[in-house]
């Protein structure tokens, strides 16, 4: 469990400690990630490995869609607009029969192999590392410091803050398979504003 704390934090660092973007519903995609891992594998059998793909693309479609609008705005504005679409998530969730509303998914197997956690985040953290050193990564790094500089310079803003965000989103997917793999059960609950204010200390 600890462990996959440590990829969200690893995961929302992208966000909020590169990109300098103040978001407060990053446990709304962890949330994504452990139900599409959760509904891959009753409805259609997959394996956690087949279903975790597309456990990090969903996430990643939902935080670009997210992302066009919500990045628009600034500072408390962009903390409200993300927490209240992680809520939004929760709430949808709650209420959809094809997850089972708020009594949530559960007989969902144990991964048999347990190192491969450990595996999963010395790789994140190996990734997100020689990203920070990347010109990709120094690129969000000086919007964080100053976008309009960063502008004059070259650096869309836009485009890089979109995909720090999206990079930040599919993390924290992975962690949402690892977490519906280890609790073996999941429901809305889990994923309320207090998991996001509990990453976001980290």
């Amino acid at each position: 469990l600890a462990l996959i704390y440590v990829m969200l934090g690893l995961g929302l660092n992208i966000v909020v400690g590169f990109a300098g973007l103040l978001d407060l519903g990053f446990v709304g995609f962890y949330a994504v990630g452990a139900y599409t891992y959760a509904l891959l594998f009753h409805w259609a059998g997959w394996s956690f490995w087949e279903a975790l793909p597309f456990s990090g693309a969903a996430a990643a479609l939902f935080g670009f869609v997210l992302g066009f609008p919500v990045l628009r705005l600034r500072g408390d504005y962009l903390a409200i607009a993300t927490m209240g679409a992680a809520e939004i998530i929760r709430v949808v969730l709650n209420n959809l029969k094809i997850t089972n509303g708020a009594a949530g998914m559960y007989n969902i197997p144990a991964l048999a192999n347990w190192p491969t956690v450990y595996v999963l985040v010395c790789l994140t953290t190996l990734m997100i590392v020689n990203f920070a050193r990347s010109r990709a990564g120094r690129a969000i790094q000086a919007i964080r410091e100053d976008d309009i500089a960063a502008e004059a310079v070259g650096i869309n803003p836009t485009k890089w803050k979109l995909a720090a965000f999206v990079m930040g989103a599919a993390t924290a997917a992975i962690a949402g398979s690892l977490h519906a793999v280890y609790i073996q059960t999941i429901a809305p609950s889990d994923f309320g504003i207090m998991n996001s204010i509990s990453i976001l200390i980290i």
